[in-house]
């Protein structure tokens, strides 16, 4: 056996399966199960019975879904599942449908449970076993209309509700469990606990799963994909392209160009890091493309957010062709693809998905370019890119950075752009996310920002009327950018960064701070 392929097995061989059944929060499962150190993939729930067996998972979670088992069409749960003899986990939907296939009864109740919700336990039980005890109350988060009525033979109830009879229940003869409630969302207290019992106490898994060992793993899989041919990879200074850069020139070293196209509306300072960083503390060979004139020339007098959008990404396409092109018979293309950007190209009803997501850093390159694509983080959640950063020991200034969108400050600047708008929003931005910093809150928020806003407004300084633009400035907490919540500053934090930026911003006499959760409105403003 390789070296390669034995670390792979101790990687992956205690890997759970999770089969998805449509439920809005099926990757929060998959991250508490990786965050208990053991690998897992999520499939939908039309996965073959041949493809489970070759997968061979140590356990099963079967999620919740939008769907009742009533349905005509309902999502039925593979015949392998309980064929092959490993721990199955139901959650919600799953447990239901669990139930019913093995000879339960779920109806729809009148007394529905939707949000935090309390179980009582009344017997003991693995999938709890130091975590929770018998006679204890405890707080879950429940969404559930329909109900278990009737347990299938062998299971045995352990928790109950006030609206589900059989809010846990188990039969741990054949290391069956089912909950009603979701354990892998925030509000359900100890759900992590319990989820890491199933992988870890029920399915015997030993938690393997590290970024260390991804790391060496994925450096001998780039080599063996690789070969002795030359890759090129867009860097954009974020996250995911910083980190697969620097994990494939740890792979094949010189083999590896970046092209970093400068389009002119990055924040202060960002070009200088990207160049510095790179070429500098890791020494990488990078192309730098100040190709600002062609971008804002091509955006004059452009207000129209989503033409400022297809107009800066056919541009980047066509700098990096041009630079790609110079270098020559480069036969890969690297792409900072992560997992949830995979699970979200197939529904969970298995064909394609109707919302496959497209990102600035792939927009049509592999088609155009004829390149076979190497891809070391589809594997991946955003805070495993993150921790894996830290493990390539990236700077703390890129690995923690709030996310940027592609376009960069051209959408925060509505209507249109000029190298004047764009100084000015620099300076308010820098002011901004100093403060933010300053108050230890940058890594308590998912996204922190200013806007240029298109009016001017009259003030007063010193004994002078003045007529200047005015700014928004935007802070919101998320856990994946799908809905968010403004972050709740005291007005002191306000009043000072405000203050900064009407005396040390010439031209802004205005600041206003953005309170709208999304929805209904979106997190940038254009």
């Amino acid at each position: 056996m390789t070296e390669n392929a034995t670390l792979d097995h101790v990687l992956h061989d205690d890997r759970v399966l999770i089969l998805d059944f449509g439920s809005q929060v099926t990757q929060l499962i998959a991250r508490r199960v990786r965050e208990s150190g053991v690998y897992c993939e999520i499939w939908p729930f039309t996965a073959t019975d041949e493809r489970i067996r070759a997968f061979a998972p140590r356990g099963i979670i079967l999620s919740g879904s939008p769907a009742s088992v009533h349905d005509e069409n309902a999502p039925a749960i593979p015949d392998a599942v309980f064929a092959l003899g490993v721990p199955v986990l139901g959650i919600c939907y799953g447990q239901q449908a669990m139930c019913r296939v093995l000879g339960g009864k779920v109806e729809t109740h009148e007394h529905r449970e939707f949000g935090r919700a309390h179980i009582d336990i009344t017997e003991d039980c693995a999938l709890f076993r130091g975590t929770w005890a018998r006679g204890n109350r405890e707080q879950v988060w429940m969404s559930h209309g329909d109900r278990v009525t009737s347990l299938p033979p062998g299971f045995r109830a352990v928790a109950v509700s006030e609206g589900a009879p059989f809010a846990i229940i188990a039969d741990e003869g054949r290391r069956l469990y089912g909950v009603q409630f979701h354990p892998e969302v925030v509000h359900t207290p100890h759900g992590a606990s319990l989820i890491r019992n199933f992988t870890h106490d029920v399915a015997g898994c030993k938690g393997n799963w590290t970024m260390a060992g991804f790391r060496d793993l994925e450096i001998a899989k780039i080599r063996e994909q690789v070969g002795t041919g030359r890759v090129i990879c867009g860097l954009s200074g974020g996250v995911d392209s910083s980190v697969a850069a620097v994990l494939i020139h740890e792979a094949i070293g010189d083999q590896l160009t970046c092209i970093f196209v400068d389009h002119g509306m990055l924040r202060a300072g960002e070009a200088e890091e990207v160049v510095s960083t790179f070429r500098g503390r890791f020494n990488i060979r990078l192309i730098h493309r100040d190709a600002s004139d062609l971008f804002l020339d091509a955006l004059k007098d452009v207000t129209d957010p989503e033409i400022k959008r297809k107009t800066i990404g056919r541009l980047f396409i066509e700098v990096f062709e041009q630079e790609a092109a110079k270098i020559g018979g480069a036969d890969f293309l690297a792409q900072g693809t992560l997992y949830p950007d995979v699970i979200e190209s197939v529904s969970f009803t298995g064909g394609p998905s109707v919302t496959i997501k497209s990102h600035h850093n792939v927009g049509g390159l592999p088609e155009r370019m004829n390149m076979k694509l190497v891809e070391p983080l589809r594997e991946l959640f955003k805070d495993e890119v993150r921790d894996l950063g830290r493990e390539l020991d990236i700077p703390e200034s890129i690995v923690g950075r709030h996310p940027f969108p592609g376009p960069g400050l051209a959408i925060r600047i509505p209507g249109a752009i000029d190298r004047d708008k764009l100084a000015l929003l620099r300076k308010v931005d820098t002011i901004y996310l100093e403060e933010i910093r300053r108050a230890g809150l940058y890594d308590a928020i998912w996204q922190a920002f200013a806007v240029l806003l298109p009016v001017r407004t009259v003030g007063v300084m010193g004994d002078g009327r003045t007529y200047d633009q005015a700014c928004a400035l935007r802070a919101v907490t998320s856990t994946d950018g799908m809905t968010a919540e403004f972050y709740p500053f005291d007005m002191a934090f306000l009043n000072r960064v405000a203050s900064r930026i009407v005396n040390e911003v010439r031209g802004i006499n205005r600041v206003t701070y953005d309170i709208t959760s999304k929805p209904p409105g979106t997190i940038e403003w254009e």
